[in-house]
């Protein structure tokens, strides 16, 4: 779910940071430091010849101790980034043996957990998967044995993210549920002070339900999450949570509460650096189109800053021409951009999107007409006939429009009694009607002669040519007690 390395960070700290190993005190004699050193400097031109130094400090040591544990840790880097993937097991097996006695236990639980941090960063394929596997189930054994809770449940919680990433569900499910379990006192009830542990463990879970589209699951675990009131985890935990919620909103077109989830999920992306910000405020563009809003998402604070970004400005043209309703331009841009079909989320809803722009375009076009064809709309909107006639298909059933579709010539007939405009004129025609008789009638100032109306309209199709229809024939008095009123709109298929 993530574009970035560090998912996943130090559960009781809000950052992590890399930590120096020179830092820690230094011991031993002068030839155990020269070669470390030395090998250190042999580490960028030269690193196979580095890892055998390093592999020969400790037994320069008569008993274990920081340098050693120091040298074995550089070389396993070095075999891991060289795909040394053997060598790299077999020696952090031996540098799990130095942290139960030759150094101090707050420096081997850093040490390893920057070890672990480093593996999960550097793996790229399947066989380093399989090995830093490894590496986690080698940790969690010694960090038990040693009753080291805190590392065995981080380390828990990176294995669990493995399998999420690896796909192996079965024991993703295993990891979670041993995680939760870890996270309980013994009566029963939350611990407090695990709840971030606890918070990291469905945000895997959650990630596992989006993934295999279970919303039913998903929506339990959601709910669960967003009642944790003791963590503090790193915010891109959030984040994921988030996101998640969104999609699931998303899924049942709950779209306010997708936007809420999507904007949430951005600042807390946003406030980790991570750059799937990017992508959840491609989301939030999305719910914001699909919601029909006519706010800009881009005008509150946090998203101002990313209008003009060049990796989001395609969505940014995209809810302008929504807005604006202008069809040729949005199409334009998704044609060009294809690229955004890439996420197999915006993919999937891009199209309501679509067919909401179309029906507004459709409805516009034909306002003016009582009867047009079906390849008449598709040139003017630039889509098929086929489609042309689903989306009118569908206005239809929705009561949005009362019509009739001749498939068997590709016309359409606009009942009527359908257009808002005939019936907005009735109304204004019959008030007119109403005042003229109050005021020129009933009242005292003047009355004029009768007079006859007898008004005729044409309306257009877009058919060819215009109808003529006869709107109104008759004699209206305006004076003398109104008799003899006329309807201007007695019938009629178009706009006067």
């Amino acid at each position: 779910m993530s574009d970035d390395d560090d998912f996943m960070q130090d559960s009781d700290a809000e950052y992590d940071f890399e930590y120096e190993d020179d830092d820690e005190p230094e011991g031993g004699d002068v030839d155990v430091e020269n070669k470390y050193y030395n090998a250190k400097q042999m580490k960028a031109d030269n690193p196979q010849e580095a890892i055998d130094e390093f592999l020969g400090v400790p037994s320069l040591e008569d008993t274990k101790g920081d340098w050693g544990f120091k040298g074995l840790k550089q070389a396993i880097k070095l075999e891991f980034a060289l795909a040394r993937y053997e060598d790299a097991v077999k020696h952090y097996k031996e540098l799990l043996t130095y942290v139960k006695s030759a150094v101090t236990r707050n420096y081997s639980e850093k040490s390893i957990n920057n070890m672990l941090d480093y593996i999960e960063k550097t793996a790229s394929d399947r066989t380093a998967y399989q090995c830093m596997e490894e590496f986690f189930s080698l940790t969690l054994d010694t960090f038990q044995a040693t009753n080291n809770e805190r590392l065995a449940l981080k380390t828990n919680v990176k294995l669990a993210k493995l399998y999420l990433d690896k796909k192996e569900y079965q024991q993703l499910s295993k990891k979670v549920q041993e995680i939760h379990k870890a996270c309980l006192r013994d009566d029963g009830t939350t611990d407090p002070g695990k709840g971030t542990y606890s918070l990291e463990a469905y945000a895997l879970e959650i990630q596992m339900y989006a993934e295999q589209k279970n919303n039913k699951r998903l929506k339990a675990i959601y709910q669960k999450a967003l009642g944790v009131r003791s963590a503090v985890p790193h915010p891109k935990v959030q984040g994921v949570i988030r996101e998640c919620g969104g999609k699931m909103h998303m899924s049942e077109e709950n779209w306010k509460d997708a936007q809420s989830d999507f904007f949430e999920s951005f600042k807390n992306y946003d406030e980790a650096g991570s750059m799937q910000r990017i992508q959840v405020l491609k989301y939030l563009v999305l719910t914001t189109m699909l919601m029909k809003s006519t706010i800009n998402p881009f005008d509150s604070q946090e998203t101002k800053p990313y209008r003009n970004n060049p990796r989001i400005s395609a969505m940014t043209d995209l809810v302008d021409a929504y807005q604006r309703d202008d069809i040729h331009r949005y199409e334009s841009i998704l044609r060009d951009n294809q690229d955004l079909l890439d996420d197999p989320f915006i993919a999937e809803n891009i199209d309501e999107v679509s067919r909401n722009m179309r029906s507004k375009a459709v409805l516009k076009l034909i306002a003016p007409y009582s009867r047009f064809t079906l390849q008449f709309v598709a040139k003017h909107i630039k889509v098929s006939v086929g489609e042309v006639q689903e989306i009118l298909g569908v206005l239809i059933v929705d009561r949005k429009l009362k019509a009739q579709i001749d498939q068997s010539n590709g016309t359409v007939e606009i009942a009527a009694e359908n257009s808002e405009r005939l019936q907005r004129l009735r109304e204004w025609t019959s008030a007119v009607d109403s005042l003229a008789t109050t005021i020129l009638n009933d009242g005292d100032g003047f009355k004029m002669a009768d007079s006859q109306v007898g008004p005729t309209s044409s309306s257009y199709d877009a058919l060819g040519g215009p109808m003529e229809q006869m709107v109104s024939r008759g004699q209206k008095r305006v004076g003398g007690g109104g008799r003899g009123r006329g309807n201007f709109l007695s019938k009629g298929f178009g706009p006067i």
